[in-house]
């Protein structure tokens, strides 16, 4: 009996043994096939096409010198978790770059050659709040070319691969792209005119940010064609533009430029003359594309802004409808510009109906909630109580900013527009024809290949009232966003200035996932209760109404004195007031219910469904394996 236990153990020890070599083997064998699966979702561990499309392009090696105080106690936990997905993503740019990417890891200790070269390359310490130092950054470096990441941030995680992807880009380039910048506004700022009593400006602080990284160069909204060496074109409130700027801008986005373009169709801080006011005053200007819309498919109601009460600004008397405080909800997710932004403030914007042309795709960068409705412009300011009288929702998201991607073509099927001109005599004219059309450029019918733009239905967004506060530091003019309005506009120049790639790369997927539905119960409350205001409305006027019909009738009655049939319909009044005002409380109180036991369930599954279903598979287990060993028995 004991030779019999004692053969047991050696064979057990001995398959032991035995299994943990084969499992040795199996991964050397595994790993000289360098075989990765990414079973994420989102595939947060997989390379965008992008990427790999801008690693392909390189023509010597690009150095990735990753700086990360690894073993330092100062690094919080959570950091330690983000650096090493940091690790393991620049791991995947090296197995894409195929030779052509190197990764340097540095641990910058204190007072060592590796904290010098950290500083060197622009990679910023980070103190706790203990006051000692880390250092989590990365430098990107091409031929002589470098660019920095001073700090990596996990809240900043979803736009990692971009931003690695840009600074590979951006080295790779030899200087700074041209952007134009077109606008019937001061945006560049403006000198002292005695003439027209205009006092001189700064220019608006998104020009100042834009100048720091691009080369900035102002285009006259009268241009009859925009230079070859602009890159992006920045058409901020195109007011009254005439058909020739129109097919300059036609056939530079048909040559391959990229367009972004803010017009408005109540533009708050460009107030113009009201021409059809005889006793003056002015108005909000107005801006659009008429003939390249018409072109693209793209529409914008001229007549309506957007009113929103789920993004409306402001409570109760100051409650104002149309100013839009757009967040996380409203914004693409998965676009590198809007997932990052945080916040957007779009005062009195409009929204786009498109029908786009045969060859465009649109993608849907902001938009509204489903609580949203389009008002006219004569009620575009009103807040309060006026400003969500007889308010009825589409129950339908609205764009606000979109980009069209695809292959273009001309809105000018016909040729150059001739600008207007007075009559001249005859004499000479064939001659000078002749010489003008000698000199025509040849026109484009469609672009050569796909290309991108960016329109936004808002003017305002980029002011420096809406978008920045001015304050006055040690004597210094700084500006601090209120918003994420400028990060918006410069993620899309310096987006659409890069390669074509950079365009097409996506945002990489969150590791947390929100609780949508709970933001879906109370939206749909909200609608509920918007029913339940318009219904006691609606029975307010109709009693006004009444009474008014019975005050009429009884003309020698005084008006103070109420009537048996006028007290009836107040009395019938204030009890439907009453029963609303119980249904709105219910309603209330059902959504709390219903919102709690949601979450509640939520954490059950989340904390307790994984190991309920590692117990029951390990009883299974061991029940099979118990029947097994009695059939042998």
């Amino acid at each position: 009996m004991r030779q019999k236990q004692l053969e047991t153990l050696l064979y057990s020890t001995g398959g032991v043994i035995a299994l943990v070599a084969v499992l040795i083997a199996a991964n050397f064998i595994v790993s000289a096939f360098n075989l990765r699966a990414d079973l994420t979702d989102g595939k947060v561990y997989t390379l965008s096409p992008g990427t790999r499309a801008i690693l392909a392009k390189l023509e010597a090696p690009v150095r990735l010198r990753y700086y990360y105080s690894q073993g330092s106690e100062a690094v919080p936990v959570g950091l330690k978790t983000f650096a090493k997905r940091v690790e393991d993503l620049l791991n995947e740019y090296k197995a894409a770059g195929r030779g052509k990417v190197i990764i340097e890891k540095f641990n910058p200790e204190p007072d060592s050659d590796a904290e010098d070269s950290a500083q060197l390359d622009g990679v910023e310490g980070q103190l706790t709040n203990s006051g000692e130092k880390f250092y989590l950054g990365l430098s990107i470096s091409f031929l002589d070319q470098k660019a920095a990441i001073p700090v990596l941030a996990p809240d900043r995680e979803q736009l990692l691969e971009y931003d690695i992807t840009r600074g590979i880009a951006q080295v790779g380039e030899a200087k700074k792209p041209m952007v134009g910048v077109m606008s019937a506004l001061p945006v560049m700022g403006r000198s002292l005119d005695p003439v027209r009593k205009q006092q001189p400006s700064e220019p608006w602080v998104v020009i100042q940010e834009l100048k720091k990284i691009f080369d900035v160069r102002e285009i006259k909204l009268d241009a009859q064609r925009i230079p070859d060496d602009i890159k992006v074109l920045l058409v901020i409130h195109p007011r009254n533009l005439p058909e020739e700027t129109e097919y300059a801008i036609d056939q530079f986005v048909l040559r391959g430029g990229k367009l972004v373009a803010f017009v408005d169709p109540y533009a708050y801080f460009d107030q113009q003359p009201d021409l059809q006011n005889p006793f003056g005053g002015n108005q909000a200007g107005q801006s659009t594309f008429y003939n390249l819309f018409k072109a693209w498919g793209v529409d914008v109601d001229m007549g309506k802004v957007i009113a929103d009460l789920t993004f409306a600004s402001g409570e109760g008397p100051r409650l104002l409808p149309t100013l839009l405080s757009l967040n996380t909800q409203a914004l693409n997710a998965n676009d590198v510009v809007t997932s990052q932004v945080g916040t957007l403030l779009i005062p009195f914007g409009g929204a786009f109906k498109n029908k786009l042309a045969d060859g465009l795709k649109e993608t849907v960068l902001a938009h509204t909630s489903k609580n949203a409705q389009p008002v006219d412009l004569i009620i575009a300011t009103l807040s309060g109580e006026p400003s969500t009288r007889g308010y009825q929702p589409t129950n339908q998201e609205m764009p606000l900013a979109i980009r069209l991607t695809g292959k273009f073509h001309t809105a000018f099927p016909e040729g150059k527009p001739k600008p207007y001109a007075p009559p001249r005599p005859d004499k000479g004219k064939g001659a000078g024809e002749k010489k003008d059309a000698a000199k025509a450029e040849p026109q484009l019918k469609q672009s050569a290949g796909e290309n991108s733009m960016v329109l936004v239905a808002d003017v305002d967004m980029l002011s420096d009232g809406a978008a920045v506060e001015i304050q006055e530091v040690f004597g210094q003019r700084v500006a601090v966003p209120r918003n994420g309005n400028l990060a918006f506009a410069l993620g899309l120049v310096e987006q659409l200035s890069g390669d074509n790639a950079l365009i097409s790369l996506r945002s990489r997927a969150s590791f947390s996932k929100p609780l949508t539905v709970v933001r879906e119960m109370e939206a749909r409350a909200q609608q509920q209760y918007l029913g339940k205001i318009k219904e006691l409305e609606d029975s307010l006027n109709q009693t006004q109404e009444n009474l008014k019909k019975l005050q009429s009738s009884k003309a020698g009655v005084t008006s103070s004195i109420l009537t048996a049939e006028q007290q009836a319909e107040l009395d019938n009044f204030r009890k439907k007031a009453a029963e609303a005002r119980i249904a709105l409380k219910q309603l209330r109180k059902n959504l709390r219910i219903e919102t709690d036991a949601l979450q509640f369930w939520t954490k059950v599954v989340n904390i307790g469904l994984v190991p309920l279903l590692v117990a029951v598979a390990g009883f299974l287990l061991a029940l099979a394996r118990r029947r097994r060993v009695g059939a042998m028995a």
